[in-house]
Formats: structure tokens, sequence, C-alpha cells
């Protein structure tokens, strides 16, 4: 059997040109092997302020992502194993009696973090998952009658796994289409599984602090100021329609197949994303390419598909990946802005 070539992930460190945003992915790749659409659409989700569904089976470093990415952006991490037994106060916190002063004290829960890792999200009960998608919109918490802020940045990275479906409880749609992105997880090549085996027989590397969440909170800035040309958003409102609607693209065939289409919310979600990938790969205006290697992950989730799609094997990913190529893509514009 022919042995992967080591060396093949060696980390040389960023080159002396790369940005914070280059950084801080070189120095997650310390100790993440591979996963790179992963950790392109954290960082996205970052930028753009929105939150993550990461699908896959246990064991493909999801945690270890996350909790990477906050060490290298100097921000506080939390991470909570969703199980049958969790209440809301377990997430978000409550009010807990002071005897020595016979008072009230609010204990703000794990949600009050940079980044929280909602493992297994599916585990929950409806309370619990509502609670937590609460705090993911609104960004803050009511306890008794004081409001509490979460901390800027705030990203929740919530994960499902697609092998174990007894004694779960899936996300409603209406739930669900508060995520920004649905990213899934494969297994690693060969090559790439060879260097974390090799990793694990060294002790961890390091996790050096690139930047701090106030800059994080400066780049978020300035990726809102990436132009976005109106025929992109026009793209992006015509991908969504396409999916309530595949007749009007010339797809009747997959009408039967999809019960309830994206929801505005999709558009809106897939030009904040294109506008973060365009600033992470170094411009200040946003392409088409931008938004069509997003519009799988931010589209995916938010497709209700029929039984008939479920009998005859058919995938939102499938019904994408038609649509996208049957929408024109506009011309290149805003390259002289």
């Amino acid at each position: 059997m022919n042995q992967p070539a080591r060396g093949a992930y060696h980390w040389d460190g960023p080159p002396a040109s790369a940005g914070p945003i280059e950084k801080v992915l070189y120095e997650v790749k310390k100790t993440i092997v591979g996963q790179d659409n992963l950790l392109e659409r954290l960082l996205v989700a970052l930028l753009a302020r929105g939150h993550i569904l990461v699908e896959g089976v246990p064991g493909l470093a999801k945690t270890l992502a996350v909790k990477s990415l906050a060490e290298a952006i100097g921000g506080d991490f939390h991470r909570v194993q969703f199980t049958p037994d969790l209440v809301p106060a377990d997430i978000v916190g409550t009010r807990v009696y002071h005897q020595p002063t016979g008072e009230f004290q609010v204990q703000l829960g794990p949600v009050f973090t940079n980044l929280l890792l909602a493992d297994e999200i599916n585990r929950a009960p409806a309370k619990v998952q509502s609670a937590l998608l609460e705090v993911m919109q609104e960004r803050q918490v009511t306890i008794g009658r004081e409001t509490h802020q979460v901390p800027h940045p705030f990203l929740v990275m919530a994960t499902q796994n697609p092998i174990e479906t007894e004694g779960t409880y899936p996300l409603p749609e209406a739930q669900i289409d508060r995520f920004m992105m649905k990213v899934i997880v494969g297994y690693p090549s060969a090559t790439e599984e060879f260097v974390v085996v090799e990793r694990a027989l060294s002790p961890a590397a390091v996790i050096q602090k690139i930047i701090d969440p106030e800059t994080l909170v400066g780049l978020q800035q300035q990726a809102d100021q990436v132009y976005v040309d109106p025929s992109l958003i026009e793209f992006a409102v015509q991908l969504a329609h396409a999916t309530r609607d595949p007749g009007r693209i010339g797809l009747t065939d997959l009408s039967r197949y999809v019960t309830f289409g994206a929801s505005p919310r999709s558009s809106i979600s897939l030009v904040l994303a294109a506008r973060a990938l365009a600033f992470i790969r170094g411009r200040e205006y946003v392409v088409p390419e931008d938004l069509a290697d997003l519009a799988l992950d931010v589209l995916r989730h938010r497709l209700v598909l029929s039984y008939e799609a479920l009998s005859d094997d058919v995938t939102a990913d499938l019904i994408l990946q038609k649509v996208l190529a049957n929408v024109a893509i506009p011309e290149p514009a805003g390259r002289g802005r």
C-alpha cells in the first residue's frame, strides 16, 4: 500500500504581505488539516455577523476548528453539549438567590461569549433551541426584568450529526432559516488523514493570538464597505425566486420536488456573505463568483423538499446546482470602483 508523503501539509507561516484575515487562517491551520471550506465559511459568518450550521459525522475536528479560531482572534469560546434534559436557563442563564444579601443575582449562561459551539443542537428539545435562536437573532437575553447584550463579535456554530436521528428534535424550518449558512463537512483525504494521525502523536500546537475582538469589529466595518453592484443583488434575488418556482427558468420538472423555496432572508444572507467573502479574498467589490461559491451553503437548508424528492433521492444540492446552471450570471461589475 502506498503511504502518503510526509510533509504534504507542512505549515510554513503566512507570507509577509498577508493581511490580518490571512494570518488568522494560517494560524488556525497549525491545528486543522484540510477543512479549508469550513474555515473560510466561519470567517465569512464572522465578518457578515451571521451564524453557521455544520453537518458532519463525529471526529472531523468541528469543535477544534471553532476553538482554534477563537484563540486566533483573541475571543472567548464556550461549548455546550446539547442533550434532551437541557433547559433554557442552562443556555442563557438564570436568577440565583444569594442568601447573605437576601437578593436574587443574575448568573449569565454560556451564550455570553464571542464564539459559541452548540454541539448537536438537534438533541435538545424545542424550548432550548428557541432560546438559543432568540439570542442569535436579537443578540440579547432578558432574565427577569434585566436585558443583557451578548459580546461583540458574536457567532454561533451549531452542529448536527447526520447518522443518528433517534431521540433528536429536528430544527423547524422557521428556526433553521435563521442560520446564514449550512456547511456539509466530509471525510478527509488519505493524505490529510495521515497528517492528522501524525500530528496526534506530538503535543498540540499552540495557537497565537493574531488579532483581538475590537480589531475584528473593525474588520466587520471594513467588509461593510465592499461594493455590491445592483446586478448582483438581482442575481441573488433571481436565485431565491427560482427555488420557489423552478418553472420560471425552464425547470418545470423540479417543481414537484420543492414544497417551499428559499425565503427572502436567503437573498439578504447571500449578498452579505458574498460581500464578506470578497473582503477575505482581498477585493473591494463583489464578483458573480462570490455569490456562486456561497449559493449552496446559503440556500441548501432553506429548501423544504417534498416526499417525492425523498423517494427519488433528489437532494437540495442537486436542485440548487440545476438552478445555478439555468440562472443567467451577470457580467462582472464594480471592478473600476
